[in-house]
């Protein structure tokens, strides 16, 4: 069995990340360390794959306790990069704070996106990214074997719960000694950020969360409300959402959105009379009945490879893609080939995606989190109907019973209800966290505000001009004021009918 058939669980491990690209890693540099609060700080850069992705920050830690009701236990450093206002002298006294998403994404490992979307904010404020406990720089919960090497799992294995739980138990394993894994959850994470700003030395945060950020912004918000001065959360998961338990039906939404606007556009219409969703469902069928050995090049090192492309290679694929229309665009043209017995642009594409999202999470701190907040509120429902079947929750709570977790609190799946300015964000096509979430999470705040953004997907920061309307609100922190005309301008992508684009 190939490495594409195992991938679907990782590509859904990303489904509330909140910047899906390929991560920077951080390496520090020379020079002068300098002090913000108590917290020093020294040059690093934060790069990625290529030069220009760069981003010039200065990066320091802070000790926190593991175990919060052990103070004297082993301690933990959180990583924290700091982005200057851009006077390169302390900016006003409330600086942002962004907060990741995933579970088990890093922030300081999406700073080029953090800083291209709130670089008007960036003029006045500092920024800083605080990564999450078990990610990053912050004692990342990484499954290493012996040789100190990321731990394999068996790509020759059958994708099925028992072997996820069989690895998750070998990654526990080799964490002894370096994390407990119970302590990397949403409630230590909140106190880690207020620890943050104390060390600081601010009285009050500007809180951006991305995805699953959301939730660690809102639990903030409940624990430290006189700490906090304005919010923007963009891919909203309400608190009493089950994560993983609503991807069939927010993914099938997603896909019919999709569809639609192939309908409505003459020049996709006519290339593709079968519609997505159908479109999926055939190519799925075909090779459930029939499994298919497919020889591609490898879109990123040109190498001959061969693999066996099965459902779960095409439903992780559209998955993937739909988080952004850039990618769903290419969806039907490439299901098309598929349709017609073409398989290798599938194939090709499928490798790129589950390569991305193996450099997105961390697996272990997301085990930590949805294990303790989320599978024991889960309740598995008929779903024959979906593309997504109801092995897709199972493979995704599949670790929780070899992975060590306690209960979460009582009070982390109740709605959020505050008077604090915040502001919403969702896009029309995100097959994850859907408008509707933040509508549902919006009744709670009668000082909320909702933007939605058209034809957008998972993740709204750097779309449009909405970069000037997030400063704009951070500015004023009356979200019911904002402006958000500008982003009328906003449009969907038209589907690619070749691969040469779509028709102008």
């Amino acid at each position: 069995m190939s490495r594409i058939h195992l991938k679907l669980a990782g590509v859904l491990a990303s489904v509330l990340c909140a910047s899906c690209s390929a991560p920077p890693s951080a390496g520090d540099g020379d020079g002068t360390g300098r002090h913000y609060g108590q917290i020093e700080f020294k040059p690093c850069t934060l790069s990625g794959s290529v030069a220009s992705a760069n981003v010039e920050a200065q990066c320091g830690t802070l000790s926190v306790a593991e175990n919060p009701a052990a103070p004297d236990g082993r301690r933990i450093d959180l990583r924290i990069a700091w982005l200057p206002a851009d006077n390169n002298a302390t900016g006003l006294p409330d600086p942002v704070f962004f907060i990741a998403g995933g579970p088990g994404q890093a922030a300081s490992e999406v700073a080029l996106p953090v800083s291209t979307a709130l670089r008007l904010v960036g003029k006045q404020r500092d920024i800083f990214l605080v990564d999450q406990r078990g990610t990053g720089g912050s004692n990342p919960l990484s499954c290493l074997g012996a040789d100190g090497k990321e731990l394999p799992m068996d790509e020759k294995a059958e994708p099925t719960e028992a072997n996820v739980r069989a690895y998750a138990g070998r990654c526990a394993a080799s964490l002894q000694g370096r994390a407990d894994p119970r302590f990397y959850t949403t409630s230590q994470a909140i106190d880690d950020l207020d620890a943050a700003r104390k060390a600081l030395g601010a009285q009050q945060l500007n809180l951006v969360g991305g995805s699953y950020g959301t939730r660690v912004a809102q639990h903030y918000l409940a624990r430290y409300p006189q700490h906090v001065r304005s919010v923007v959360i963009d891919g909203v998961v309400p608190n009493d959402l089950v994560v993983g338990g609503d991807f069939a039906n927010t993914f099938e939404d997603a896909i019919i959105l999709q569809s639609a606007q192939c309908i409505k556009d003459a020049a996709c219409a006519k290339r593709f009379p079968v519609n997505t969703r159908t479109q999926l469902r055939t190519v799925m069928d075909a090779l459930a009945a029939a499994p298919v050995t497919v020889d591609y090049r490898d879109p990123a090192t040109a190498e001959a490879r061969q693999d066996v492309l099965s459902p779960d290679s095409v439903i992780g694929l559209a998955f993937a893609f739909s988080y952004m229309p850039e990618l769903s665009s290419l969806l039907p043209v490439v299901l098309d080939e598929a349709a017609h017995g073409r398989y290798a642009p599938l194939a090709a594409l499928s490798r790129n995606a589950s390569r991305a999202v193996d450099l997105q999470i961390n697996r272990g701190m997301q085990w930590s989190v949805i294990c303790s907040e989320d599978a024991p509120r889960f309740q598995p429902a008929a779903q024959s109907d979906r593309l997504l079947g109801p092995h897709v929750a199972g493979m995704f709570f599949a670790a929780c019973q070899a992975w060590p977790h306690d209960k979460a609190p009582a009070d982390s799946a109740v709605p959020l209800k505050s008077d604090a300015s915040v502001l919403l964000l969702s896009g029309e096509l995100d097959p994850v966290t859907p408008p509707r979430y933040a509508e549902q999470v919006l009744k709670g705040l009668p000082n909320g505000h909702h933007i939605v953004a058209r034809g957008q997907g998972h993740g709204t920061l750097n779309a449009g001009c909405m970069p000037r309307v997030v400063a704009q609100y951070i500015e004023t922190a009356d979200a019911k004021a904002v402006d958000a005309g500008c982003l009328d301008a906003l449009s969907h992508v038209p589907a690619f009918t070749s691969f040469n684009g779509w028709e102008p």
